[in-house]
């Protein structure tokens, strides 16, 4: 009988961990022939980022192989710059990743932290550009689902409803002055108070530097002391604070679809394509939503959180 998931990562953590904290991955040069037949072990180890989200697609992606006839180890490795290389390097075969997101980390791998990003709001367009930096570095970008992690602003309901808002260019012909909570990066990128006085028009005031998503920004917006704060699309919490999400309907966030990434060489075969594929049709970002929430809120483990989930799809059986 194979060890439980729980297990065989703990041990798995302790072998990746040694063997990558002197490596920056393999060069481009040794990376070998991309058009070689893809690979097909049986024994797969997956990655996860450590953030809940992460950690739920790995059980899910876990579950799924094993399914078809894989075995697996899920490890937790949270810093990029060191699962990346492991999955170039095949000491890690599988790992969630978000499209455009990784499709920018990659590209300014390749041509420097300056590089214009290739990341766009468009899917098509993202994962050419992904799947041809992913190619050189032995890696094969599976296809996207349904399922999107972006950034996103919610404003407190009351708000929405007093001023008829719905989407942020509602937000934007209702001139009016905003305190938006979010990161202290939130004043440089693009996505954000740049992007959201550029595209939509709104008079961003003053960024309140509580983090991302986090419960104090979120407090700030339910008290009145900020307008709106930068959060998620997959953020489950909202409710609680009396919040809801305004449309983006000009499209300011790239698209951050779920999508696996594979070493081409171990893990690059038809049979890993067709067990993760099967998520692709029924997960959706409202999906990921709620699962963060039984993790994050009612404190249930991923695992049994990613079990129940596919067994309701019917994607394994129940037991």
């Amino acid at each position: 009988m194979s060890l439980p998931i729980r297990a065989r990562r703990a041990l798995a953590g302790l072998v990746l961990l040694g063997a990558t904290a002197c490596t920056s991955g393999p060069s481009l040069e040794n990376q070998g022939e991309v058009t070689a037949p893809p690979g097909d072990s049986k024994e797969l180890t997956i990655g996860s980022a450590g953030f809940t989200e992460s950690d739920l697609l790995a059980q899910m992606y876990a579950l799924l192989l094993e399914r078809a006839g894989y075995s697996t180890d899920i490890i937790s490795v949270t810093n990029r710059e060191i699962y990346e290389p492991a999955l170039e390097s095949g000491q890690i075969d599988v790992v969630p990743e978000y499209a455009a997101t990784f499709a920018d980390w990659l590209n300014a791998k390749a041509n420097g932290a300056d590089a214009a990003p290739v990341g766009s709001p468009d899917l098509a367009t993202t994962m050419k550009a992904l799947r041809a930096l992913a190619a050189p570095r032995g890696l094969t970008v599976l296809d996207p689902g349904r399922a999107v992690d972006q950034n996103a602003f919610a404003v407190a309901a009351s708000y929405a409803k007093k001023h008829d808002l719905k989407t942020l260019s509602d937000l934007g012909r209702a001139n009016l002055p905003v305190r938006l909570a979010a990161g202290d990066e939130c004043v440089q990128r693009p996505y954000c108070a740049p992007g959201l006085q550029k595209t939509y028009g709104i008079d961003i005031v003053a960024v309140d530097p509580k983090g991302v998503g986090t419960t104090q920004a979120k407090q700030a917006v339910q008290n009145g002391q900020d307008q709106m704060v930068l959060t998620t699309t997959t953020d489950a919490t909202l409710d609680e604070f009396g919040l809801v999400l305004l449309a983006d309907d000009k499209k300011l966030q790239n698209a951050d679809y779920v999508v696996p990434v594979v070493n081409r060489a171990r893990a690059g075969s038809d049979g890993v394509r067709d067990a993760l594929g099967r998520l692709n049709t029924v997960l959706t970002t409202a999906d990921l939503a709620s699962m963060n929430e039984q993790v994050d809120s009612w404190r249930r483990l991923p695992e049994d959180v990613a079990r129940t989930y596919l067994e309701s799809k019917k994607l394994i059986p129940k037991g």
